[in-house]
């Protein structure tokens, strides 16, 4: 299954460390739930992905993507500078408008 362009230029994205956040792929008011907290709208998805990326200098690449209950689901192998890395990790994304509105991130 192929993702949906907005998760496409996500994953896109995270296969760079150090790269700029893709703000396109996200609605301005997303809403994003990761190691326990939420960020919501760009400036916040973007300090986000900044923080996350220079704490672990990670990248992400998809294995399985899938639909459930009207939300995309991929698994995604991330390699980085974290305890038990490489992980699987899952990135549930809701769409709306051809952007991602939500996503969490969990194990």
């Amino acid at each position: 299954m192929k993702p949906a362009a907005p998760i496409a230029l996500y994953f896109d994205a995270a296969k760079e460390t150090g790269g700029d956040a893709p703000l396109d792929a996200f609605s301005p008011d997303a809403t994003v739930r990761d190691e326990g907290k939420t960020h919501v709208g760009h400036a916040a998805i973007e300090a986000w992905w900044r923080a996350a990326h220079e704490a672990y200098g990670h990248t992400a690449e998809p294995c399985e993507i899938r639909d459930e209950d009207g939300r995309t689901v991929v698994r995604a192998r991330v390699e980085g500078q974290f305890p038990g890395s490489p992980a699987l990790l899952t990135f549930t994304f809701g769409l709306r408008d051809a952007r991602i509105s939500t996503l969490e991130i969990g194990a």
